[in-house]
């Protein structure tokens, strides 16, 4: 563990666990003490997508992020790999941290990821956020997915990433943040085929919105406005089945709404924490 700045602190290093190695990061700067908080990032990301968040959070929680099954620096076998599987490897990287108990803050493929560990464990999320995501696919899911995958196959990931950056921002976003577009585009192309396409399979057949009722945690669901991949309606559909959960809507935002409305994701999120954490100031400028 290295000491980043005079508050902060950070640990990095992989666990094996579930066959595989997960990279992971943990940034703390509460000397130990804080309670967890764990990030999982989108399809075709790596744990960075969460850098201005973990940077917020790290002052009040030990922020924990990962690099899913077949992304960023983690393995990636060939697949197809199952949502159950994904929430498997979690569950063993929180065994090898000797992580008993945390939040979760899960974007796109991590809200399922957490959807799907939250049903399987319920007594370990104090709570959870589940930011433009899903629990039930249209019925043309897999046909879409296999496309993907196809493309990605038989092309390289190079050919899926203007599409996915078009799905991702607004046009007013792209065209005024090209550094930032530059980024995420050298996170999509450099995604492993055989990762990408394994997650694939296992997001096409998400099937979670009758067992939602089970969760009893507090949650928070947040979704672009903008968001075309997994709209408002669907997070909504999340909101209804989930008893007691918050809604919020970000505007002015499509898929990556942390990325391309940091205040805003960070305001609503800071928000829903401080009504559950002691400590934890309801607005993120006052960390």
């Amino acid at each position: 563990m290295s000491e980043t700045n005079a508050h902060r602190r950070s640990a990095e290093g992989t666990v094996h666990t579930n066959g595989i190695d997960l990279h992971y990061v943990i940034d703390d700067g509460t000397g130990g003490l804080g309670p967890w908080l764990t990030m999982s990032h989108s399809l075709a990301c790596d744990l960075s997508m969460w850098d201005e968040q973990a940077r917020l959070l790290a002052a009040h929680f030990r922020v924990l992020r990962f690099d899913t099954r077949g992304h960023g620096r983690s393995g990636a076998p060939p697949g197809p790999y199952t949502l159950e599987q994904l929430a498997a490897d979690v569950h063993g990287l929180f065994a090898a941290l000797g992580i008993v108990r945390t939040h979760w803050v899960g974007l796109s493929m991590g809200g399922m990821i957490g959807e799907t560990y939250a049903l399987a464990h319920p007594e370990v999320f104090a709570t959870m956020v589940l930011a433009d995501t899903t629990s039930r696919r249209p019925p043309d899911a897999e046909r879409m997915w296999g496309e993907r995958i196809r493309v990605a196959q038989t092309q390289g990931m190079e050919a899926l990433v203007d599409s996915t950056l078009t799905r991702w921002f607004t046009a007013p976003f792209r065209a005024a943040r090209p550094p930032v577009l530059s980024r995420i585009a050298e996170g999509i192309r450099t995604t492993p085929v055989d990762g990408f396409a394994g997650c694939c399979h296992a997001i096409s057949r998400v099937d979670l919105l009758d067992r939602l009722h089970e969760i009893r945690c507090p949650v928070l669901v947040m979704v672009g406005d903008q968001d075309h991949g997994t709209p408002p309606e669907m997070a909504r559909q999340i909101h209804a089945n989930l008893p007691g959960s918050q809604l919020r809507i970000i505007d002015e935002a499509s898929h990556l709404s942390n990325i391309e409305q940091p205040a805003r994701f960070n305001q609503a999120l800071f928000e829903f924490l401080a009504s559950h954490v002691p400590g934890v100031p309801g607005s993120a400028a006052a960390r």
